[in-house]
């Protein structure tokens, strides 16, 4: 998203909130938070201004429809009712959903979205939720992502009534190509891919469609490629997809469940409303990408006289920065750009876990989006912000220095320091030795003169002597608060040396971020031993961190 459309979308909102009339103050001031490089100022500030213009041009009912338009929503207020809209068609019992992923990959937070829709929708009507797994593409599939991919949804707290796979079902879905053959609903056509594709964009019918006189059985003892089955629809549709749709296909390849027991798959435009249609399915829903085959979904189930489902689609997740789907992460990890499906820069679930991207958060976040179907591309900043919220009443405080330097305090008096671990929510209390050695970090360690008070945040204050071969040497200075003094975090000399893995956007202005993994060395203090792997903790005034300890330990960080 450039600059001239993060100003447009917060000038709408403002505007939104004030009449139809955006504060040029305002707006700046959330577009510069979002930029975040306060370096580009004088470039950024006369766009906005300009677009500020614009948007105070328009009328009230004008701005509504160009937020319509852009998918852009006013924040809930607080205590105000969250949740998805009433489902069209439903009944109270009979809503059936489904999530029907493919096994070829770890779960991201686009699936997230379509399963907390499917889930909630059945959950809210007291229907049935289905676990199915479109595993009709043997070339891609692997055996270990059935069971990843229900790990995932397991951790994201989801259930499902129903479990199956759609490769299960082949020999019914065999007994209907027949029946499309037979009522001359479909053809086999021997065609090669190249040609369909130009015949498609010229509109042309081939001669298999009118001539071709193969039958199922001829089909499917057919090589690799040598032919398709077709859907008999509209060469002429202004739909393309209607333009006789590839509905089977030949892949020799051996399937991870079914090895090579078949050979003959189908296509989504056939399992898609197929399964939909035969396990009772009442509202499914799929991303906003497929609309063009709706058309294709209801004419084939007309074809084979099936009942037809209340299809629903929504806008795909995306989110700036981050590739939200896997034929865009797999590259990444096929070029060890990334570590792996886990790695914290990626939006995938165990990305997301390892980042200390609370569940909770992950929900919220995808249910605000809605069921909409207007593209928007929204900011990672959303998701922290509703995690920061969530973490910030359950995660224990502890101390960490980037980047230490020592201080070295005259007259200190060595003593025990018990200090809560967290201000507000009763979580104990945990113990720090200190004596008269410190560490600070090195950005406040730079800031500071002799002569100058600062104080080491919840202990006491230091007057500075002089700073020499890189060690502060200074001298106790009272107990008291004094106004105005700098608070500066601190660690004792019993400490622990930590690696704190710094994650940001893969992709800036579109190309990829070379520093989007960064780390920070310090110095955390010793109570952090005692943190369990997978433990989110709040560093003071650093962030929240999650921890990991497997051969070592060493902290993932999530936001400030």
């Amino acid at each position: 998203m450039n600059i001239a459309d993060i100003a447009r979308k917060h000038a709408l909102l403002n505007a939104a909130k004030f009449e139809g009339r955006a504060s040029l103050k305002a707006v700046i001031g959330k577009v510069m938070a979002e930029v975040v490089d306060s370096s580009r100022s004088s470039e950024v500030i006369p766009i906005i201004k300009e677009v500020v213009e614009e948007i105070n041009q328009l009328s009230l009912e004008e701005q509504q429809k160009e937020m319509q338009k852009l998918g852009i929503q006013l924040e809930k207020k607080k205590g105000e009712k969250r949740g998805l809209p009433p489902l069209p068609h439903a009944v109270k019992g009979e809503v059936v959903t489904r999530f029907p992923p493919e096994p070829n990959g770890y779960l991201h937070i686009g699936h997230a979205k379509a399963v907390f829709v499917d889930y909630e929708y059945a959950r809210m009507y007291d229907g049935m939720f289905i676990l199915r797994f479109d595993d009709t593409n043997p070339t891609n599939e692997r055996r270990e992502f059935y069971d990843i991919q229900k790990e995932d949804l397991r951790w994201l707290g989801i259930e499902w009534d129903h479990e199956y796979r759609t490769s299960d079902n082949l020999p019914k879905h065999y007994e209907l190509a027949r029946e499309l053959l037979e009522k001359d609903c479909a053809y086999v056509c021997t065609c090669t891919e190249q040609k369909i594709k130009e015949n498609r964009r010229m509109l042309r019918e081939c001669a298999c469609r009118n001539e071709s006189t193969y039958s199922w059985d001829d089909f499917i003892n057919m090589k690799e490629g040598e032919a398709s089955v077709r859907l008999k629809a509209d060469m002429q549709s202004l739909n393309t997809a209607m333009r006789d749709p590839i509905l089977f296909r030949i892949i020799e390849d051996a399937h991870p469940v079914h090895g090579t027991r078949y050979r003959v798959w189908p296509t989504y435009d056939f399992y898609g409303a197929v399964e939909d249609s035969l396990s009772g399915v009442t509202h499914p829903f799929r991303s906003k990408e497929y609309e063009l085959r709706d058309e294709v979904y209801f004419y084939l189930l007309d074809c084979l006289e099936l009942r037809k489902p209340h299809l629903m689609e929504f806008s795909r997740l995306e989110i700036q920065g981050m590739p939200v789907s896997k034929r865009k992460i797999k590259p990444l990890i096929d070029q060890h750009k990334v570590t792996g499906w886990d790695d914290p820069r990626l939006p995938t679930l165990r990305g997301l876990q390892r980042r200390g991207i609370s569940v909770e958060a992950i929900k919220e976040f995808v249910l605000s989006q809605g069921i909409s179907k207007s593209e928007s591309v929204i900011t990672f900043e959303n998701l922290e912000g509703i995690n920061r919220r969530i973490l910030d009443a359950r995660a224990k405080r502890y101390f960490f220095v980037p980047e230490p330097v020592k201080v070295v305090v005259e007259n200190a008096v060595e003593r025990e320091l018990v200090l809560k671990s967290h201000p507000s929510v009763d979580m104990g209390t945990r113990k720090i030795k200190v004596g008269h050695t410190f560490y600070i970090p090195r950005d406040d360690a730079q800031k500071l003169a002799p002569g100058e008070i600062f104080r080491l945040k919840d202990l006491y204050n230091v007057r500075v002597i002089d700073i020499s071969q890189n060690v502060l040497h200074g001298e106790f200075s009272g107990n008291e608060l004094v106004p105005g003094t700098e608070k500066i975090q601190w660690v004792s000399d019993e400490y622990v040396p930590l690696t704190v893995l710094v994650p940001s956007l893969l992709y800036i202005n579109g190309k990829f971020n070379e520093k989007s993994l960064t780390t920070v060395e310090g110095y955390a203090e010793k109570n952090i031993e005692e943190v369990p792997h997978g433990q989110v903790v709040q560093f003071e005034r650093f962030g929240f961190v999650r921890m990991e300890r497997d051969d070592s330990m060493v902290g993932i960080f999530a936001h400030s």
